[in-house]
């Protein structure tokens, strides 16, 4: 208890003790009254009020393309009550209530305050928060304006559905902030799209807009408890949605007050989130897009309305961009599947596949005045939705094309050429960890993931599966036994964080690089272990050796290297390795599962080269044909 102290901090302790006794006895539930009065609003109002949206629904910026069969098969199946999940999989569903996947159905008329996010009986609940999200509207609305079939009648009879299956502070669909924030700011999106459609009728758009209003009090009314217990990605969203309805809706009383907290509280966060060097609190790839977005959002609604943000919001956010561009592959877009992915893309205006980062990129980029570099092609969608045109600018100081990248306040160590990318974590927390996989190295060659991490596949399923995928074992890098480098803890917690790491990229001679990287850890085996990593890339090739050396561990406990190969690595690559006196080890294939995308997993082999010994060089290379 005094190491989870420490680790978390003492404000935070004593708030989640005070929280859970408001839970518990009922007095949170009092603070959110499922009984709410209904208040007059004028559409013609709303209409003529001078704040601007990111577009103007009568001349939208944006070259109509009537060959993108895919985004037409998806309204097709949205019209049929088909959605998609986690931005993969296709499920029924004809209510908001129901898990697609156990069947389970919440209670809708329950106050938000008893229902569990995690139950083993519903299953996930993140299954049926998806639909309530409305991410689908972005499919609807781009379908309508690609191909001029008017969806506004559908696209509010989805909305005002909700607003009548979930009333008030009841059901799973108000339990989340962040799952309602998404929700309004979507509704928005819809509303300013339609703001002129004869199917917006006052009695419409006064039920959508009280709805927004109440759904916006539940969240500002339990916003210490995101900023303080949570303080992720979740915060920013909740935060920056208080700024944006409040600063769209100056009709509702609470407008000015949102707007002003929203604001001060999303620049506090993006402060404390986002790293000097640009990287992100949650050691994770796509939950550092969601932080991109949502400062793309932020950035040019703001600008749209005459209102700047404070300097370090500009500057982190290009920091932002140059790490991510940095780990991003360059033939695909894509970037390595680490940290947790709950495969959430909150607002996707492009057909580019959810592993693509260029769309959200790109955005952000022109928001900021810089060339993305990318070109042109459909990833330059989303920009056109948010920033009304594509421009181009000049070249950020910064190049992250190709080149050799160390972030070490995050820890990453990143060396990129044009046919390969090499990635190494290695990083110390002051802030809370979400995976046990310091020094896994993920390799990129010819945009394909050669050797790749596991990913993520759910947040509440079995425990074998959460330690697997959260800890060392689906990783390449190194165990020490069955040991994760930290000790899992219930939920998101770890304990044992790792305090000490660091890492270097030096070159040895003109053709050949190394990143040197080592961490204290595994503190529930012994006290003082290292691990030491170096990775050797020769330039030009597709060539690199793998040094893992181990420090202070008990003699009766094997070194476990592992490594996560793509499925059609030994047709093109071949991997071996040798102990510190150069005998040739053989590594074991052992079952292991990856997962792509949330809520989805595969089986596939895990190498293992073990030793009682505390040293293994790995060398993986092309097969001579492949160079």
């Amino acid at each position: 208890m005094i190491r989870f102290i420490q680790n978390m901090g003492f404000r935070y302790v004593c708030f989640r003790i005070g929280y859970e006794i408001r839970l518990k006895s009922g007095l949170l539930k009092l603070r959110f009254p499922v009984h709410a009065k209904e208040k007059s609003f004028s559409l013609e109002n709303w209409r003529l009020q001078p704040v601007q949206f990111f577009f103007d629904s009568a001349k939208i910026n944006l070259e109509r393309n009537t060959s993108l069969h895919q985004l037409k098969e998806h309204a097709e199946k949205i019209s049929q009550n088909r959605f998609l999940y986690f931005s993969s999989e296709w499920h029924h569903a004809n209510d908001w209530h129901t898990h697609p996947k156990t069947g389970f159905t919440f209670d809708s008329k329950k106050h938000w305050t008893e229902i569990p996010d995690f139950s083993r009986q519903a299953g996930d609940i993140k299954y049926v928060w998806e639909k309530s999200r409305f991410t689908f509207l972005y499919d609807l609305i781009r379908y309508d304006f690609h191909f001029q079939r008017d969806q506004s009648k559908l696209v509010f009879a989805f909305i005002t559905d909700w607003i009548d299956q979930n009333p008030v502070n009841c059901g799973p669909n108000w339990r989340c902030g962040q799952e309602i924030t998404l929700r309004v700011i979507n509704w928005t999106f819809a509303v300013h799209y339609y703001k002129f459609s004869e199917t917006l009728t006052p009695p419409i758009f006064e039920k959508v807009v009280n709805s927004i209003r109440h759904q916006m009090r539940r969240v500002e009314g339990n916003s210490s408890f995101t900023r303080i217990a949570v303080r992720n990605n979740h915060a920013l969203t909740e935060t920056f949605g208080l700024y944006f309805i409040g600063l769209l809706y100056p009709l509702f009383p609470e407008s000015g007050k949102w707007k002003q907290k929203g604001k001060r509280w999303f620049e506090q966060e993006i402060a404390f989130q986002i790293d000097d060097d640009g990287t992100f609190l949650q050691y994770s790839m796509n939950y550092h897009r969601i932080a991109v977005q949502l400062l793309t959002m932020a950035i040019c609604i703001a600008e749209k309305n005459q209102e700047k943000w404070p300097a370090h919001v500009y500057t982190l956010a290009e920091k932002s961009l140059h790490f991510l561009q940095a780990c991003q592959d360059g033939m695909t877009g894509w970037l390595p599947n680490y940290g947790n992915n709950d495969g959430a893309l909150f607002f996707p205006l492009t057909d580019c596949h959810f592993r693509d980062f260029r769309p959200q990129l790109a955005a952000l980029a022109n928001a900021l005045k810089r060339d993305h570099a990318y070109g042109i092609g459909k990833w330059n969608e989303e920009t056109s939705w948010f920033s009304g045109e594509n421009q181009k600018f000049a070249s950020p100081k910064q190049t992250s094309k190709y080149g050799n990248f160390e972030f070490k306040s995050g820890g990453y160590y990143i060396l990129k050429d044009r046919f390969s990318l090499t990635f190494l974590r290695c990083g110390s927390y002051e802030k809370r960890p979400f995976q046990a996989d310091n020094l896994h190295v993920d390799i990129w060659a010819n945009g394909i993931n050669i050797l790749r991490d596991g990913g993520t596949f759910q947040y509440n399923t079995d425990e074998n599966l959460i330690r697997y995928f959260a800890g060392t074992a689906s990783h390449n890098t190194v165990m020490i036994g069955d040991f994760d480098q930290m000790l899992k803890g219930p939920r998101f917690i770890w304990f044992g964080w790792i305090r000490k790491a660091w890492g270097k990229i030096r070159f040895l001679n003109s053709d050949l690089i190394v990143i040197e990287a080592e961490f204290e850890g595994f503190y529930r085996v012994a006290k003082g272990i290292r691990h030491k990593r170096k990775v050797f890339k020769e330039a030009g090739k597709l060539h690199w050796i793998i040094e893992d050396s181990l420090e202070n561990v008990p003699a009766n406990l094997p070194m476990k290297q592992i490594w996560h190969p793509c499925e059609s690595f030994f047709d093109h690559y071949e991997i071996h390795a040798q102990d510190e006196k150069g005998n040739r080890m053989e590594y074991v294939k052992r079952k292991g599962w990856n997962s792509e995308s949330y809520g989805q997993k595969t089986d596939c082999p895990a190498l293992v080269f073990s030793t009682f010994g505390r040293f293994i060089q790995t060398t993986i290379k092309a097969r001579n044909k492949d160079g």
